[in-house]
């Protein structure tokens, strides 16, 4: 399966959230998230459906396939430590997510397109696979300074910048400190009902 290229705001409303950022048509009619409609009408939901919900919007939100969000789940569960906390720093390590955090893109689809387009430097090597896994340390660098897609997104700041990133605005630098806690992700995803789906 193709990575979704739809209406981002449908997806939004399925899940009560909006989860590509900022979105001026997500407020314009109240829908009730998917797992909040009426019981009476649709039937009881299983413990597997808010467990599939929970894994769905994580790979909503990182733009992540099924076959690469797979992978990710059975490295994190082979190493020691928490299994969903592994699992959600596996995702806010990749190269597309830190350039989003640095609010160096207006979104992680726009991050994408900004790596894949060679304007990201990583360690003085141009790297143009949005999936790169960068360790603390990495150290990341905007290759066109210039660029209006990536002016534009300082000025505006859509978020705050995390603990475990830098950024110097002026030089257009930024450097990936050290791996976040699971307290320093701000992301409202319940790990644990994801680890629950694949232990079955």
């Amino acid at each position: 399966m193709a990575r979704y290229i739809g209406p981002k705001t449908k997806i939004s409303r399925r899940f009560g959230e909006s989860l590509f950022g900022e979105d001026k048509y997500f407020n314009r009619r109240k829908h009730l998230p998917v797992h909040y409609v009426s019981t009476r009408r649709r039937g009881k939901k299983s413990e597997y459906f808010f467990q599939l919900l929970e894994k769905q919007k994580t790979k909503y939100i990182y733009g992540i396939l099924e076959c690469q969000f797979e992978k990710l789940f059975f490295e994190a569960s082979r190493k020691r430590g928490i299994t969903g906390e592994l699992l959600l720093q596996f995702c806010e390590s990749r190269l597309d997510n830190i350039v989003f955090r640095l609010n160096l893109a207006p979104s992680r689809s726009s991050a994408r397109q900004l790596i894949s387009h060679k304007h990201i430097i990583v360690n003085d090597c141009i790297v143009n696979i949005p999936s790169f896994r960068l360790k603390p340390k990495d150290k990341i660098i905007v290759k066109n300074k210039k660029h209006p897609v990536i002016i534009g997104s300082i000025e505006n700041k859509k978020l705050n910048l995390v603990d475990w990133l830098m950024l110097d605005e002026k030089n257009m630098f930024g450097e990936y400190i050290s791996i976040p806690n699971r307290d320093q992700i701000p992301e409202n995803i319940k790990e644990q009902l994801i680890v629950e789906l694949y232990s079955k």
